[in-house]
């Protein structure tokens, strides 16, 4: 089975600035994510922010849809927090959705962001493993480092370190697991934490930051994917790529 065609697309009732990144012949597809705009919605009174305006299917994991010719599904394969910009995959199959699933299970799948942060790494490139602990306290994920069984490592470089009063630097991230918030609590852990994360990060250098910027955004963006796959009997490879967004930049 290949892709839809862009007449598939059109009726896509895509949420405010998302925008579709790749798509490969299979029907694999790369959304673009902008910050404040939730994966999927948690009821119908959050489908006006979510990334695909429609209803969403918990248990089967897709967004469904109705057009002059028919009902249309896509398939949610992984999530950001709605704080967090950047790739989101989503499948036109559920078949094709559960294949790529299994590549994150299996880790072979390639994630890197970038983030600012306050501070300045004391190294240009480090590995940084922790222990986490990921609780679930009314309804909101909890995360802390130190004191959990769950192990989880990712691979820290400098882009541009920070100078001035206050230092802010811009890093980028390549994380080897995927625990609940494990960017945000291992940036915070290690005295960077992450610009406008209001759940970890430092609170009174989010209000100055806001107060002079003029963004109250939490700067941690979802930049690049790659992974092989074997579908339907022949191997691909994907890659996609979301542009960081201009406000990262500051006065670079």
């Amino acid at each position: 089975m290949s892709a839809p065609d862009e007449a598939f697309w059109a009726e896509v009732p895509f949420g405010s600035g998302v925008k579709r990144v790749a798509t490969d012949v299979n029907g694999l597809v790369a959304l673009d994510k902008p910050e404040g705009v939730l994966s999927h919605p948690n009821g119908s009174r959050d489908e006006a922010r979510s990334l695909i305006r429609a209803k969403y299917d918990e248990s089967g994991e897709f967004f469904e849809w109705p057009t002059a010719s028919g009902t249309k599904r896509l398939w949610l394969i992984n999530r950001l927090d709605s704080a967090t910009s950047g790739l989101i995959l989503v499948a036109t199959t559920d078949k094709l959705a559960n294949e790529i699933r299994a590549q994150f299970k299996k880790k072979q799948v390639k994630k890197t962001y970038q983030a600012l942060v306050f501070g300045k790494p004391r190294q240009k490139a480090e590995t940084w493993t922790d222990l986490l602990e990921v609780k679930k306290q009314g309804g909101k994920i909890r995360t802390q480092a130190g004191s959990g069984r769950l192990p989880a490592q990712s691979r820290m470089s400098i882009v541009r370190a920070g100078e001035g009063n206050p230092r802010i630097s811009l890093i980028q991230l390549e994380p080897q697991t995927g625990r609940s918030h494990q960017l945000r609590v291992q940036c915070s852990k290690r005295g960077m934490p992450i610009v406008g994360d209001q759940t970890y990060g430092n609170f009174g250098a989010n209000r100055l930051f806001a107060k002079s910027n003029g963004s109250k955004r939490m700067f941690l963006h979802s930049m690049a994917t790659s992974f092989e796959y074997t579908y339907a009997g022949r191997e691909n490879a994907f890659s996609a790529k979301a542009p960081l967004p201009p406000e990262f930049l500051l006065d670079a």
